[in-house]
This record gives C-alpha cells, sequence and structure tokens, in this order.
C-alpha cells in the first residue's frame, strides 16, 4: 500500500478500534490459480499471538478458498473505514490561488499473516456462538427496547445447528503486520481542513459525517 508519513496510523489502539468497528474485511488469498478475494466478518483477538493478534472467521465449504489459500505466503485482510469525496470548492484557497484539486479521503487497514484453516468441529460451534452473540447483543443495543429479543445459536433445532456447522470451515490468520492509513485531509493547510469538514457535515450518509469528525480533529499538516 502506498503510505506517506503523513497519512500513516501506527497506534494499535487506532487500528484495532476501526476492525471492530468494520469487521467485515476483504481478505485476499494466493492459489494455483492466483489471487483470490473474498468478504467475510472477522474477529480480532488482539491479545493472542505473537505479533499484532488473531483474525477469525469463517467460509461456506463450498468455497474453494479454504482448500486452495496457500498457507506458505501472507494472505492479506483489508478493513474499510470511511470514505468521502472531497471538493476543491470547500477549500478557502480555492479562491485565494485556485491551485486545488479534487480528492478522496478514506481510513483502511490492510493485515497480513499466514492462513490456517480450522476444519473443527468445536472450533467453529465456538466461534460461531461468539460471532452471533457479539453482533446480536450490539443490534439490540443499538435499536434499543423496540428490538427483537437475541437470537442465540441454541436457539436452532440442534440437528439443524449440527447441519449448519458442516457447511462451514474456520479460518485462523496470525498477524505479523498490521497497517494503517488515514487520508483525512492531513496535508491541506488548517483553514482547507476546516473547510473540507464543513462540507463534508453538510452532505448526506454516514461515511460524510465520520470523515468530517475525522478532518476535523487532526491537526496541522505536516
Amino acid at each position: 500500500m502506498y503510505l506517506p508519513s503523513h497519512f500513516a496510523e501506527h497506534r494499535p489502539e487506532v487500528l484495532q478500534q476501526l476492525i471492530r468497528t468494520h469487521p467485515f474485511g476483504l481478505l485476499v488469498t494466493q492459489g494455483e490459480g492466483g489471487l483470490s478475494a473474498n468478504g467475510m466478518p472477522f474477529i480480532h483477538d488482539a491479545g493472542e499471538g505473537t505479533g499484532h493478534g488473531v483474525l477469525r472467521t469463517h467460509v461456506a465449504r463450498a468455497n474453494p478458498v479454504w482448500r486452495e489459500a496457500r498457507g506458505d505466503v501472507d494472505s492479506l485482510v483489508v478493513f474499510q473505514g470511511a470514505q468521502a469525496y472531497i471538493s476543491p470548492a470547500w477549500y478557502p484557497s480555492k479562491a485565494e490561488h485556485g491551485k486545488v484539486v479534487p480528492t478522496w479521503n478514506y481510513v483502511m487497514v490492510q493485515a497480513r499473516g499466514r492462513l490456517r484453516v480450522m476444519d473443527d468441529a468445536v472450533w467453529l460451534r465456538a466461534f460461531v456462538s461468539r460471532l452471533t452473540d457479539r453482533h446480536e447483543n450490539e443490534r439490540v443495543q443499538q435499536t434499543g427496547a423496540s428490538a427483537p429479543p437475541v437470537w442465540a445459536a441454541g436457539d436452532a433445532p440442534a440437528d439443524f445447528l449440527d447441519s449448519m456447522l458442516r457447511a462451514i470451515v474456520g479460518i485462523e490468520i496470525e498477524v505479523t503486520q498490521l497497517v494503517g492509513k488515514w487520508k483525512t485531509s492531513q496535508n491541506r493547510s488548517q483553514a482547507d481542513r476546516e473547510g473540507a469538514a464543513r462540507g463534508l457535515a453538510a452532505m448526506p450518509g454516514s461515511d460524510a459525517a465520520a470523515m468530517a469528525a475525522l478532518v476535523a480533529s487532526f491537526g496541522a499538516a505536516t
């Protein structure tokens, strides 16, 4: 990933928070047929492994990625956060000299490590239960008292759940490299950043609102 120093984000707590907030990652693997990309939800256990934690997910058994992905080279997982178009019309410098162009702001975390297949019923049951509990609890907390009650894996008939578990395979990746890119107008002047933040705040959508906050939160350009 192209990473100018002023866009680099190194703080582990910031990188880990983006993965927690945006857990649907793009897994890029290499096999005999070349590159393969699959989107899937991950859980990141920061305190495990010897590097930057462990990523866990599961795929359909019918998906060939778990058989074809090479385990002797790194796989890549990309987590994408807020992203938004930045108009030069928002910059005060446009009126001063006109030497401005559009750009795109975004935040992203890339994780690398060796992929390990977990074709084990006990592992899968524990992981699926944990993944479901996390997102069901978040759903209820975000929706409030009107939300349907939490669904748990144990709510499904045991034989049905067993058949579903047989249809998936687990994946673990011990992360050896965790890189963040926060392109949030750090290379612009304070006035231009303030203009971009105001412009984004006036746009509809959660990405624009999140990017407006990120642009406003950074200090002077480097």
